[in-house]
């Protein structure tokens, strides 16, 4: 093939969290002359963080209205229309789409405007927390329709790949583990950046960032930070993020005062992070937490619950812990790394080496041209 391979890009929408920054790596790295890329996007929705707008304003992009998370039948239609007419007039080698609902949007317009190739990412899955039991089987039976008119199924974890085999989507030789790939952090001097952030000396701050929302749990963020609060009076919670559980998040932190502090979305993640000493996840599902890459990458030990593939991140007891999802377990953990810097230090050390060998941005980027080459037939212009 003497052209690029042309890839059409599709997700529901570029919300900040990791399948917007996946997808902003491809669109970024995936050049000519061996790859053209177009990305199309739905809408932001209500309460969201725009990824684009925070952190990537200069990514090319395509948007198509009612592409977004929620579903409704006309505009649902009216996108898969939209879309259609896009790849006829683009007409790409490989569609590939991220998350769920661009994955049943994107693919049957890829076959309808009879694109070759179809690879679909699982960042996650909506298997547990999201729907009944009812709804979920719906899902299933899609999925599985899906998968068999899909070249290649990615996963970003192989917890995630084997809960997705388990329920019968896709065959073991569709499916590809590609784990997610993030920058290293810039370099940025850590006093200025506490000093930013208002904290004092003998403060150790505990930072959660995602969004405010029932499958991220933050009340038990909160019950877990009390239990701490009551053994570690150097301990402040930083929560960056927002979302429709912000007001009673709120609320419920208020006893707390100044120890608990709610920083919104931001822009600057190196450097809250280069701030912080411990970061903390307490979902009840997750893909492959993006948010515990970032940390590890800046050298931050983590704590977490056990969901999706986090323990392919976070290495317990190495480079942070894995926990159950008692409150009291999340604050033990917390407590071991608060009351100890030299175990921060050096669980922190092998968090950023781990997190730089194994989730680097090059990586996913040769990952993925890798995987589209495959697709295609075609080998390595290095080759």
């Amino acid at each position: 093939m003497s052209r690029p391979i042309r890839i059409v890009r599709v997700i529901a929408r570029m919300n900040v969290g990791g399948p917007a920054w996946q997808v902003s790596v491809l669109t970024r790295r995936l050049v000519p002359p061996e790859f053209q890329s177009t990305l199309v996007i739905g809408e932001v929705g209500e309460g969201e963080a725009d990824f684009i707008r925070l952190r990537a304003p200069e990514l090319p992009h395509v948007v198509i209205e009612g592409l977004g998370r929620a579903v409704r039948p006309w505009s649902d239609l009216a996108a898969f229309v939209r879309l259609v007419r896009i790849l006829r007039e683009e007409r790409p080698d490989i569609v590939h789409t991220h998350t769920a609902k661009a994955g049943v949007v994107g693919r049957l317009a890829a076959m309808t405007a009879r694109v070759p190739h179809r690879v679909h990412t699982f960042h996650g899955h909506l298997l547990n927390g999201y729907f009944s039991p009812a709804k979920t089987k719906v899902v299933v039976a899609l999925e599985r329709l899906l998968a068999t008119r899909t070249d290649v199924i990615a996963a970003v974890g192989e917890k995630v790949r084997d809960d997705l085999l388990m329920v019968g989507i896709g065959r073991l030789e569709q499916y590809r583990v590609v784990p997610p790939g993030v920058a290293a952090p810039s370099s940025i001097d850590r006093a200025e950046a506490r000093a930013a952030l208002g904290l004092a000396d003998h403060e150790v701050a505990v930072t959660f960032i995602g969004r405010l929302t029932a499958i991220k749990r933050p009340d038990r963020l909160l019950a877990s930070f009390r239990c701490l609060a009551s053994t570690a009076p150097n301990a402040v919670l930083l929560v960056v993020g927002d979302g429709e559980l912000s007001e009673v998040s709120r609320r419920d932190a208020a006893p707390l005062g100044d120890r608990v502090r709610f920083l919104g979305w931001r822009s600057d993640l190196d450097r809250i992070l280069c701030a912080s000493d411990v970061a903390v996840l307490t979902s009840d599902n997750e893909g492959m937490p993006v948010t515990l890459i970032e940390a590890s990458m800046a050298g931050v030990p983590c704590v977490t619950t056990d969901v999706g593939s986090a323990r392919e991140v976070v290495d317990h007891g190495v480079s942070g812990f894995v926990t159950s999802s008692e409150p009291s377990a999340i604050a033990q953990s917390l407590n071991s790394l608060v009351s100890d810097v030299d175990l921060r230090v050096r669980m922190g050390r092998e968090a950023a080496r781990r997190a730089r060998r194994l989730f680097g941005e090059e990586r996913l980027a040769a990952d993925y041209a890798e995987i589209y080459r495959s697709v295609v037939g075609q080998t390595s212009m290095d080759q």
